[in-house]
């Protein structure tokens, strides 16, 4: 029961930072129909911003805790503000000037725009794995349990995987009022549903777009903090890993849906994490790949998604 109740936190936390990316593959999809392939390496050029935030900052596990908090704020906000550039820059090449041609060319360029980020951040930082040494110790233990041999195994929950789970949940409800409550959210409800319509309505989509755009980059940045803080290390190659996983989080719970977006972060978040502990980890993308191929089986828009419906 202990090994389980662990599996389940790393889990959650491992699923967090995949719903924070799929969130951007789903709002973008949500409103001009196409998938930003080259969002996984804006999670990696965030992560790689952080990182360097962390350094030219000089934080290092023994700052006390009301400077490390305040730093790390800083750092965010920084990796926010510039990965948000790299996502509008990524709208106005990869996708404007395409968006009335047809459906596989923005794709492609989308594609092209992944592998310049990628080799750009191997030629600028190097190919070699770039490591952080942990920022937070300690944590919780959650309960504990001596064995028959006298071994003690514990459930912990570190402050890490607390910072990341906080996190996530403050933005998940942010995003979500954002969509549901301001001008913002409104005009992209209304760009998803006819972009044409809503440019007559007066709905500048452009800036819609674009603003779309910058939120999913920001929301990468910050999945790319975590990430960095979670496992202390990364390299020019996590964006394409973590994006394909993400985009499939995405397709799980329901292209199109916020809520979806986390609920298949998570979901594939724990079956990573439960195959790796119970069986062999050589095959725990396959095992997560697979049910996701069973889930669109049997509902092909996804566990939260809405069946399209063709407008004539």
């Amino acid at each position: 029961m202990e090994y389980f109740v662990q599996q389940l936190i790393n889990g959650l936390t491992l699923g967090s930072i995949y719903g924070l990316i799929a969130i951007g593959y789903t709002m973008v999809y949500g409103i001009i129909g196409m998938i930003n392939f080259a969002h996984g390496d804006i999670f990696m050029v965030g992560s790689f911003i952080a990182l360097i935030a962390i350094i030219a900052f000089g934080l290092t596990a023994g700052s006390s805790l009301a400077v490390l908090i305040l730093a790390l704020i800083l750092v965010l906000l920084i990796a926010m503000a510039l990965t948000s550039v790299y996502g509008w820059t990524v709208e106005r090449l990869a996708y404007r000037p395409l968006r009335g041609s047809f459906r596989l060319a923005p794709l492609i360029t989308a594609i092209g725009m992944s592998i310049v980020l990628q080799n750009f951040v191997q030629i600028a930082q190097g190919a070699r794995v770039k490591p952080l040494q942990p920022l937070f110790s300690g944590g919780f233990t959650l309960m504990e349990l001596e064995g028959p041999t006298g071994a003690v195994f514990r459930v912990n929950l570190s402050f890490a995987q607390i910072l990341i789970i906080v996190t996530t949940v403050v933005l998940m409800t942010v995003f979500t009022l954002i969509i549901a409550k301001t001008s913002l959210g409104r005009s992209q409800r209304a760009c998803e549903q006819d972009r044409k319509m809503a440019a007559l309505l007066g709905v500048n989509v452009d800036r819609t777009i674009s603003l779309t755009f910058v939120m999913g980059a920001a929301l990468a940045a910050v999945a790319g903090l975590m990430y960095l803080l979670y496992y202390g290390v990364i390299d020019f190659y996590i964006g394409f890993i973590a994006g394909v996983k993400a985009f499939t989080a995405a397709v799980l719970g329901g292209i199109g849906s916020l809520p979806g977006a986390m609920l298949g972060g998570l979901l594939i978040g724990l079956i990573e994490t439960f195959w790796s502990a119970y069986f062999s980890i050589e095959y725990k993308d396959v095992a997560a790949f697979s049910i996701l191929a069973i889930v669109l089986i049997f509902l092909p828009s996804g566990i939260l998604g809405r069946p399209e419906v063709e407008k004539v």
